[in-house]
């Protein structure tokens, strides 16, 4: 199990936005550059954002900006719009248990709801957390 990297990538690129949007223009080139990673996945991940209506792209010469107040983009918001998930769920279960093995044939109706309580933990933890927080806290690191 393994939340895609789209997700801190999404942090880090609102990040940048926020912290560098009257200093630079922001691009998917700029923000390659932080990320360290080819501006065509910049450019899938911008799509995402602008998907769930947290930035806006300005073509030419606009560059991308952030939509909404940042105290109000939680970290879920993100792992909703980068799709860190396949079809809502967090866990992947084993195809196919042996359904003659006692415990193949039941482990689905005993671990199901169980992986389903954690996965709802975590998404509830993730909608305490905003940007603001993250931004906050790198200011309070770096000095930015």
């Amino acid at each position: 199990m393994q939340i895609s990297s789209r997700f801190t990538i999404a942090i880090h690129v609102l990040t940048c936005i926020y912290i560098f949007q009257k200093k630079h223009k922001i691009t998917s080139d700029f923000l390659a550059g932080s990320v360290n990673v080819n501006p065509v996945v910049i450019r899938k991940l911008l799509k995402q954002l602008k998907n769930a209506d947290l930035i806006q792209v300005t073509r030419g010469s606009g560059g991308t900006s952030i939509t909404k107040s940042i105290e109000n983009i939680t970290l879920f918001d993100i792992y909703l719009a980068v799709e860190c998930v396949e079809n809502g769920q967090l866990f992947h279960f084993h195809e196919n248990p042996n359904p003659a093995c006692p415990i193949g044939n039941n482990i689905h109706s005993v671990l199901d709801n169980k992986l389903l309580q954690i996965q709802h933990s975590m998404e509830n933890e993730m909608k305490k957390i905003t940007i603001a927080d993250i931004i906050n806290d790198m200011k309070k690191r770096f000095s930015i």
